[in-house]
């Protein structure tokens, strides 16, 4: 694996890092190659992000049918993305990869082709929402996992936070123009762009030469592989917590999905186009934190900050609840972008810094259950609340609980004699 070992195992977990240089994981090639692919491809999939939630909106006019597709797009992440993660401990990631990027694209041009004919309905756009989730429920782990292999564990941090400059920075430019495309021409060529996008990702992935071998001790069985993951995870505090957190969070708080078209319309009386910027606005604050992390980020955030992020974001949800003009929306939704890829970033650092190789794969399956893999309850939820009360007080009541919710892991991981400056037991 490039760039070796990063730091010695311990019971109570890393020793301290070396010091990486700044922006080092631009220096290794195959890492440049899946960059560049991931920044393309993931602008096409926040088109489609932006189309679909409009298309449903246009279909069916319901909140909660919204948080239906939403829902049946993340619940393959719920229930498969730990035995995604147990394959890519046991096949190359690379390939893995190449399979789920080709279901994604072959998705994304099914829809076009339905919304273009004028044919699509409701359970259409149900039923590919669920097949693109299954999808991503097999890339999310393998992709995660995979930027160690490309990189290193020296260059760790940093390779996540340029991951999250592309994630982000293609929030940005996605939302903005699929608001454009769908106001001039309807929500088919958000879908079709989407498709031709995934095309960048498998050329670098086919050009990329790190096939990403599993570690030979991270070759067992599907169901003694998970069960020992989750052992691990239970057993070690920082894992434990950070998953907590990323449980919570996740559940109560990250939606946008859902409750930004709502705010967009409902509250804000915006069209497409609005609700575009809106979307643009949280990954204008994303692309700033991320920017700020691949710059200055070294080695393992400590579990203070990542509480803290969690803790910022889950009020950031109970502001946006108050607000009524659209610029106040969008620097809200920006700072709430900020928050977000502080916090997700930052569990992801420590959940790869602190996991043996050997099991990587199968707990960063645990992180896509505890990230997306939660978000089928979230977006039922916010969606039925909407429903019947409101958009303002569906996030009010996620923000307020996400508080509460995150205040209960700080206390008992305070009581468990958790290191907060560097996560160690």
């Amino acid at each position: 694996m490039p760039g070796g070992s990063e730091a010695t195992e311990g019971v109570g977990g890393l020793l301290p890092a070396p010091k990486q240089a700044r922006l080092g994981a631009l220096r290794h090639r195959d890492f440049r190659l899946f960059w560049v692919g991931q920044l393309v491809s993931q602008i096409g999939t926040w088109m489609q992000s932006v189309g679909q939630a409009w298309l449903v909106l246009e279909l069916t006019g319901s909140p909660l049918q919204l948080g239906i597709v939403s829902a049946l797009q993340f619940t393959p992440i719920l229930f498969l993305s730990p035995i995604g993660g147990a394959m890519s401990d046991r096949f190359a990631k690379r390939r893995v990869l190449l399979v789920s990027q080709t279901a994604m694209m072959v998705q994304a041009l099914v829809l076009a082709l339905l919304v273009w004919s004028g044919s699509v309905r409701y359970w259409h756009v149900a039923v590919l929402a669920a097949v693109y989730g299954l999808g991503r429920a097999i890339d999310i782990p393998a992709r995660q996992a995979y930027i160690t292999d490309l990189v290193g564990r020296p260059d760790l941090p940093n390779a996540v936070a340029l991951n999250s400059v592309v994630m982000n920075g293609a929030r940005i430019v996605g939302p903005a123009v699929a608001g454009l495309l769908i106001a001039a021409f309807g929500v088919a060529p958000a879908f079709l762009l989407n498709g031709v996008s995934f095309v960048a990702v498998l050329a670098a992935l086919a050009a990329v030469r790190t096939e990403g071998h599993p570690d030979p001790a991270g070759r067992l069985g599907i169901r003694e592989g998970l069960l020992g993951a989750v052992a691990y995870a239970a057993g070690t505090p920082p894992i434990a917590f950070t998953l907590g957190l990323m449980v919570v969070v996740s559940l109560l708080v990250l939606n946008f999905n859902v409750v930004v078209p709502l705010v967009a319309r409902d509250v804000l009386s915006q069209g497409a186009h609005g609700f575009g910027l809106l979307m643009s606005s949280v990954g204008g604050g994303a692309v700033a934190g991320a920017i700020g992390l691949a710059l200055l980020r070294r080695g393992r955030p400590p579990l203070s900050f990542l509480a803290g992020s969690a803790f910022a974001l889950c009020a950031g949800l109970v502001a946006l609840a108050l607000v009524d003009r659209f610029g106040v929306a969008a620097a809200v939704l920006a700072v709430l972008g900020c928050c977000q890829i502080l916090f997700t970033t930052s569990c992801n650092t420590t959940l790869q810094l602190v996991t043996p190789d050997a099991l990587r794969g199968r707990v960063m399956g645990l992180y896509a259950l505890t990230f997306a893999g939660m978000t089928p309850f979230g977006s039922l939820l916010v969606g039925t609340i909407a429903e019947h009360q409101g958009v303002r007080v569906a996030c009010a009541a996620g923000g307020v609980s996400g508080l509460l919710g995150v205040a209960v892991l700080v206390l008992v991981a305070h009581r468990a004699g958790i290191g907060w400056r560097h996560g160690a037991a």
